[in-house]
């Protein structure tokens, strides 16, 4: 049976890159839409409804993180974002409005399909999550079919990265988690050294969930405490 073919939304105001970007994708075997400023991407992908969006932060009409407030709050939806700094507070700030992952430009095409292909083995595999039951640690709880998480009484809106990063460390509570172990969970990069994304990920999970839930074992990764019910 032939597979179901992925549509991605390319959105980027140069239209050289753009284009080198929808070639490239449609040679992987996925279908593209473009956009080329901010209101086109939000319109593009209500339309369009796209598996994955390839998003530039420097737009006309509005910035990339304000598209990607505006499509998140509409459905969760996997989000590569690519930016000309490597600054971490920006970088942060992308995380924090619903991006999955990033890219720094200038960067090679293999590594974006690469990260592509990653996110949407990651939206396959949160299938699997059906079976899974809720679980409660102390005043924390994660209810893994829902994809919902909560402090106390209170919900936390985490991205759905930031959800598999917590459900990978939930499973194993207090015990650390290396960068690497993590990268192929979470990414899906086996044999991945990288752990800049890790760390930004999780600053952005300690933000929404508290401080006192991830610990850092420095140089090797993170473990989720147990907080006091």
């Amino acid at each position: 049976m032939e597979s179901v073919r992925r549509l991605v939304l390319v959105v980027e105001d140069d239209p050289v890159i753009n284009q080198a970007l929808a070639d490239r994708l449609r040679a992987e075997g996925y279908d593209v839409v473009r956009a080329f400023d901010g209101p086109g991407a939000v319109a593009a992908h209500d339309e369009h409804e796209p598996d994955l969006v390839l998003l530039d932060v420097m737009l006309p009409g509005y910035d990339g993180h304000e598209v990607c407030r505006r499509i998140q709050a509409d459905r969760p939806v996997p989000v590569l974002m690519l930016t000309a700094r490597a600054d971490e507070a920006d970088v942060l700030v992308g995380l924090g409005v619903g991006a999955d992952d990033y890219l720094t430009k200038p960067f090679r095409m293999r590594e974006l399909v690469a990260r592509v292909a990653a996110l949407l083995r990651r939206v396959d595999r949160a299938a699997s999550l059906a079976g899974r039951k809720a679980l409660e640690l102390g005043d924390l709880r994660v209810d893994a079919p829902a994809r919902r998480v909560w402090r106390g009484e209170e919900e936390v809106r985490l991205t759905p990265t930031e959800f598999d990063l917590l459900l990978c460390l939930a499973a194993t509570p207090g015990a650390v988690v290396t960068r690497e172990k993590l990268l192929a969970e979470v990414w899906g990069w086996d044999g991945a050294t990288g752990t800049r994304t890790v760390d930004s990920h999780v600053k952005g999970l300690r933000a929404k969930v508290g401080a006192d839930l991830v610990r850092t074992a420095h140089g090797v990764g993170y473990a989720l405490e147990v907080p006091a019910p």
